[in-house]
């Protein structure tokens, strides 16, 4: 392989790209690669990525909708995390009268 040829394009799909991330979709490969899995990943990976054969620039639907599914995977985790943080304090209500009682005295 002829190394000074594979980096002049790798160079040269790198500049053809854009964004700092893009999207991209997996091919079949010999070695366990599944075809079709998404992913986002920085210009120099996919640029490695398409000249290896090994995945494609998504298009804008996939893009978008991928990106979308990311930030609905992100938006509930962060509800998760929430939910998990909510602390609920028993208590008798004598300690009720009690709190009410030094409430009211704090207030005079």
């Amino acid at each position: 392989m002829d190394l000074r040829a594979f980096y002049q394009k790798l160079r040269k799909i790198e500049q053809e790209i854009t964004e700092s991330h893009v999207v991209v979709v997996s091919h079949e490969t010999p070695d366990g690669g599944r075809p079709g899995q998404l992913a986002e990943v920085s210009r120099s990976i996919a640029a490695r990525l398409i000249l290896e054969g090994r995945a494609r620039l998504a298009t804008i639907e996939e893009s978008a909708g991928f990106r979308a599914a990311a930030q609905k995977a992100v938006h509930e985790a962060q509800q998760r995390e929430m939910a998990s943080k909510v602390q609920v304090n028993v208590i008798s209500e004598a300690d009720l009268r009690a709190l009410k009682s030094s409430a009211r005295a704090e207030k005079r």
